[in-house]
């Protein structure tokens, strides 16, 4: 009756190893599915990839602190004009 048992409980615990090693590839499977149809919906619906704003955000980074140094010169530039033509210059052509 113990050999019985034994065999048994052997039997149960190899069919619960198959059965966990499914669950764990068929969980696999389900990932892959949803991560594939995650990505054509979003291809689809013309979403940036991270790489693409990320690149976009030092190229716009980029600008802001070249837009800071220009001001920052033409200030210099306005400081350095004559007084004249300072008020020459800020007035709109009619």
């Amino acid at each position: 009756m113990t050999h019985t048992n034994n065999r048994l409980l052997d039997d149960l615990a190899r069919l619960m190893t198959d059965a966990a090693g499914m669950a764990r590839s068929a969980r696999g499977e389900v990932d892959t599915f949803f991560r594939a149809q995650a990505e054509r919906i979003l291809g689809e619906l013309d979403v940036v990839s991270r790489e693409e704003f990320e690149a976009v955000k030092l190229m716009a980074q980029a600008a802001r602190e070249e837009n800071a140094r220009l001001a920052e010169r033409i200030s210099a530039l306005e400081e350095a004009l004559p007084k004249t033509s300072r008020a020459k210059a800020a007035k709109p052509k009619s």
